[in-house]
C-alpha cells in the first residue's frame, strides 16, 4: 500500500489535484481511497457528491471519505479524558488543574491522522490519497505523533501511572495503547516505501518561498517529499496581440522565471498544470485534469532520492555530522545541545534529534550551512579527557 499526502498553501488547488490523482490511480486499476482531513470539506465539492466519515464508492475502484475531526474528539477522547481526570483528582490534584492537564494540544489533528491510518488499514486499498489541510496545519499534523508521545511521557510517567492507577489497570493499558499507537503512526509516516508528500504550489514567489520552507520542515521531521506540482500556470498567448495577450505573456514569463529558480534549487521533479477556463468539478473534468498533470506517466512514481537525516563521518580526532535539511539563503537556523539530543530549529520549526551514541561525549565547536544542509563539527569535550 502507498499513502500520498497532498498539501500546500491555502487556495493553491491541492484538493482538486488530490482528487484528480485518485481518479487517475483508480483508472489505472488501483483500488484507491481518497480521504480529506481538511476542515473546508472541499473534497465532496470536487466530486460533486456527498461524502461521510466512512468510504463511499464514487467511481470504479475509487472510494472517498471525509474525516469529521470534531466527531472523533467527542467520541474517542472523552472517555479516556474523564478517566484521567478521575485518577488525577484521586491523587490530590485540584479538579481545575486536572481538567487543564487533560487538554492535549493539537488533539483534533492527531485524531484525524489516526483515522486516516485506520481507514488505510481496514480496507484492501492499493493507494490512499490524503487531502491534507493547508501547509501550516499539515506540518503540525505530521509533528504530532512525536509531540504528544513526549507529552504523555512527561505528564504521565510510567512510575506515576502505576502509582496512581492502583487497581485501575484498564486505564494504564489505555495510555500504553495510545503511546504504542503513536509510535506506529510515526513509523508509518517516516517509511519512504509507504508514505510520500506531494507539495502543491502556484508559480508565485511568495508561494514558492513558503514551499521551500515546507521542504525544510518536512525533511527535519524525516518525512519524504516525492513530488512538486505547480498549479495554475497561465497559458501561452502565442502570436496574439492586444492588452490581454501582452498581460498573458508578461504573467507567463514571470511564472516561468519562478519555476526555473525552483527547479534549480531542488532535485525533485516539478509537474505543471495550466490554468483551466472551467472549474474542474466531477469525474470527467478530474480525468481531463489528471491527463494534463501526468500525461502518460504513473502518479506513483516518486522523484528525487531519499537521504538519511543524519550522516556522520570521522575527521581526524573530531567528527562531522551532516543534518540533511534543504536550506535557502534566507533560512533562519538555530542549534542547541539538550542533553543527548541536538535541538535543530529551521524557520521556527524545531525538532530534538537524538545524537548518535559516538557523539554524546563530544561538544559542538562549529556549524555551517551549505547546499546539502547543516554541517556540524564535534570535538571531544575537555572534561571527557580528564
Amino acid at each position: 500500500m502507498r499513502i500520498l499526502l497532498f498539501t500546500g498553501k491555502g487556495g493553491v488547488g491541492k484538493t482538486t489535484l488530490a482528487a484528480a490523482t485518485a481518479v487517475r490511480l483508480a483508472g489505472r486499476g488501483h483500488a484507491t481511497l481518497v480521504v480529506s482531513t481538511d476542515p473546508a470539506h472541499s473534497l465532496a465539492d470536487a466530486f460533486g457528491t456527498r461524502l461521510g466519515g466512512e468510504p463511499s464508492l464514487v467511481d470504479t475502484r475509487l472510494h472517498a471519505a471525509h474525516v469529521d475531526t470534531r466527531g472523533l474528539v467527542d467520541s474517542a477522547w472523552q472517555e479516556l479524558r474523564s478517566k484521567i481526570q478521575l485518577i488525577l483528582s484521586g491523587a490530590g490534584v485540584d479538579a481545575l488543574d486536572a481538567e487543564e492537564l487533560t487538554v492535549v494540544p493539537g488533539l483534533d489533528e492527531l485524531l484525524a491522522l489516526t483515522e486516516v491510518a485506520r481507514l488505510a488499514r481496514t480496507g484492501s486499498w492499493d493507494v490512499v490519497v490524503v487531502d491534507c489541510g493547508p501547509t501550516a496545519e499539515t506540518l503540525r499534523l505530521l509533528a504530532l505523533p512525536d509531540a504528544i508521545a513526549t507529552y504523555l511521557q512527561r505528564a504521565f510517567p510510567p512510575r506515576s501511572v502505576r502509582g496512581m492507577v492502583a487497581g485501575r489497570q484498564g486505564w494504564a493499558d489505555a495510555v500504553a495503547r495510545l503511546a504504542e499507537h503513536l509510535s506506529d503512526l510515526r513509523e508509518l509516516l517516516a517509511n519512504p516505501e509507504v508514505t510520500g508528500v506531494r507539495l502543491v504550489l502556484t508559480p508565485e514567489r511568495l508561494v514558492v518561498a513558503e514551499s521551500k520552507r515546507t521542504l525544510s520542515a518536512l525533511a527535519l521531521r524525516d518525512i519524504r517529499v516525492d513530488g512538486l506540482i505547480a498549479n495554475r500556470l497561465v497559458p501561452k498567448a502565442g502570436m496574439r496581440r492586444g492588452p490581454a495577450a501582452t498581460w498573458l505573456r508578461t504573467r507567463r514569463g514571470e511564472q516561468d522565471a519562478v519555476l526555473d529558480e525552483l527547479r534549480a534549487s531542488t532535485s525533485l521533479d516539478v509537474h505543471v498544470v495550466e490554468h483551466r477556463a472551467a472549474e474542474p468539478v466531477g469525474l470527467d473534468a478530474l480525468r481531463e485534469l489528471a491527463d494534463a498533470l501526468y500525461g502518460r506517466t504513473d502518479p506513483l512514481v516518486a522523484s528525487g532520492s531519499r537521504q538519511s537525516l543524519l550522516q556522520i563521518r570521522p575527521d581526524g580526532a573530531a567528527y562531522l555530522l551532516r543534518v540533511a535539511v534543504p536550506l535557502t539563503a534566507s533560512s533562519d537556523v538555530d542549534l542547541a545541545r539538550v542533553g543527548d539530543d541536538l535541538a535543530v530549529t529551521v524557520d521556527g520549526m524545531r525538532r530534538l534529534v537524538p545524537l548518535p551514541a559516538v557523539l554524546r561525549r563530544y561538544s559542538v565547536v562549529d556549524a555551517s550551512v551549505d547546499g546539502d544542509g547543516l554541517l556540524i563539527r564535534f570535538e571531544i569535550a575537555v572534561e571527557a579527557l580528564s
